[in-house]
């Protein structure tokens, strides 16, 4: 158990503090919004609720898997998932893997005392899914009150960590007999790597209707296991290091296929980037390192003061390409530049 409290803990400072961001963008540069200079609006009216497997957000922000496994993850969550319930956003959980190791770190993850009310969900990787009958992994989804199930893809992170998996067989059936055996919604969700139209078609043909892209261009997790290796067996794996699809390319992707429900995360940091992810077929956006950056360096009230900014932006974003709601910016003109044209044509 020791193992993982502290591979969690380098994680949370490698994220917070180290250099383990992509060395390519998410490519919403590449995304222009058309500017509407007669939107027939009132910035009052912009309405930027969104209903998200079955619940309201105020915002189609949701607070994206954090951490958990020990007291330091469990301050950050009570604290990141009161600020989700005070303002209308989602909230995801780290992996629950240390859940199974140590049931003793199970109250780590437990927010609903905060958040009785917030689009909660549940994370658990691929290959433990797929080593787990559907009542234990049922067991996890209750012990923390989820409303839906991150079943996480990691193949990139694990094959760099010396004590990763190393066999991933079984995980797509996995997410087929959750998605069939669980009472609540499984989202297929990457971790920086993104989801391929290749991918996108199986799923959706297993049914699984939702998944996070987590794409290429924020946290490179393969940057941050190789923080936490030596450096001969850091030779052996950089060339990894910004493997992965952009997140706008991957939320393309997704919405082409059909899926029901797609969150946008991987190096979304502003309100503008929100909407160009929603204008390219996203529901909602997810938003990790930038959040506890400023959870880190100024507390409750600084995380809400990135947040409150975030929605500013967003709310400008919609007035100026006179989206009066949600659905309206999903429909949008916009214009998808180069590089970001040459991976989606």
């Amino acid at each position: 158990m020791a193992d993982i409290t502290n591979r969690k803990h380098d994680h949370l400072d490698l994220a917070i503090g180290g250099d383990v961001g992509f060395r390519k963008t998410p490519m919403f540069e590449c995304v222009e919004l058309l500017h509407d200079a007669l939107p027939e609006l009132s910035l009052d009216q912009i309405d930027t609720s969104v209903t998200i497997l079955g619940k309201v957000l105020r915002a189609p922000i949701i607070i994206a898997a954090m951490t958990g496994g020990s007291a330091r993850a469990l301050d950050i969550n009570l604290e990141l998932a009161s600020i989700a319930e005070e303002f209308g956003y989602g909230f995801g959980v780290g992996s629950q893997r240390a859940m199974l190791v140590n049931p003793d770190v199970a109250h780590s993850y437990s927010v609903r005392s905060v958040a009785p009310t917030t689009l909660l969900l549940g994370n658990l990787g691929g290959v433990q899914a797929s080593k787990l009958d559907s009542k234990a992994v049922a067991n996890l989804v209750r012990e923390v009150g989820a409303d839906g199930l991150c079943i996480h893809l990691n193949p990139a992170m694990e094959l760099v960590q010396p004590e990763g998996d190393r066999d991933f067989r079984g995980v797509l059936d996995a997410l087929e007999r959750l998605s069939r055996e669980l009472d609540v919604p499984i989202i297929a969700k990457e971790t920086g790597c993104g989801i391929s139209p290749n991918v996108a078609r199986r799923l959706l043909d297993r049914g699984i209707l939702h998944v996070d892209v987590s794409g290429a261009g924020g946290t490179s997790w393969v940057a941050v296991e190789m923080e936490r290796i030596s450096s001969e067996q850091r030779d052996a794996v950089q060339v990894f290091r910004d493997w992965g699809i952009p997140t706008c390319a991957s939320v393309a992707y997704c919405a082409a296929v059909g899926l029901v429900t797609i969150i946008a995360t991987g190096g979304i940091a502003t309100g503008v980037e929100i909407a160009q992810a929603i204008a390219m077929g996203a529901h909602a956006a997810g938003l990790a390192r930038p959040v506890l950056k400023a959870f880190h360096a100024g507390g409750r009230e600084g995380a809400i003061q990135f947040l409150h900014r975030i929605e500013t932006e967003l709310r400008m974003a919609m007035l100026l390409t006179a989206a009066g709601d949600i659905e309206s910016l999903r429909k949008v003109e916009r214009r998808v530049l180069s590089p970001l044209r040459e991976w989606i044509i």
